[in-house]
């Protein structure tokens, strides 16, 4: 396995995100306008792509949030490669990188549906915390937080 820091400009990552956003609107139905808003891609400068022999696989990435916190966002492994840990993988590099540029802690926005992102997100230190911003309120998100 590779993993390539990068920014949302990589056209293997924009590719992985068009798969999670065909993803998305699938698993979100009419909700999906409201919660792809929030989920552009223009100005990503901190993108993950991991490969698997050469193969785009699965990505990440983080956008600052505040002065000291980071969002996660764009966690997707393509569907050949789950189960593999890609998505610990991923989120982990992501903490490690946001640690390194001296973000203290990591937030992050899933669905409550989605319990495979769930359990990547627990297994790896994330803990559950009060919907944040535009998700207060909204039943379908669950928010999660990581100390870095």
């Amino acid at each position: 396995m590779h993993i390539l820091r990068t920014d949302s400009a990589n056209t293997d990552f924009q590719n992985l995100v068009k798969s999670l956003d065909a993803t998305l609107a699938e698993h979100n139905g009419e909700d999906d306008g409201f919660f792809a808003q929030f989920n552009t891609i223009d100005t990503i400068k901190n993108c993950l792509v991991a490969y698997i022999n050469g193969i785009p696989a699965a990505c990440g990435a983080f956008k600052p949030f505040s002065e000291d916190s980071v969002e996660i966002k764009r966690m997707f492994t393509h569907p050949e490669f789950r189960k593999k840990g890609l998505g610990s993988t991923i989120v982990k590099e992501l903490a490690g990188w946001a640690a390194e540029l001296n973000f203290k802690k990591a937030i992050l926005e899933t669905s409550r549906n989605l319990k495979s992102a769930i359990s990547v997100y627990e297994k790896n230190g994330f803990y559950k915390i009060s919907n944040y911003g535009q998700y207060v309120g909204i039943e379908q998100s669950v928010c999660y937080e990581k100390v870095l």
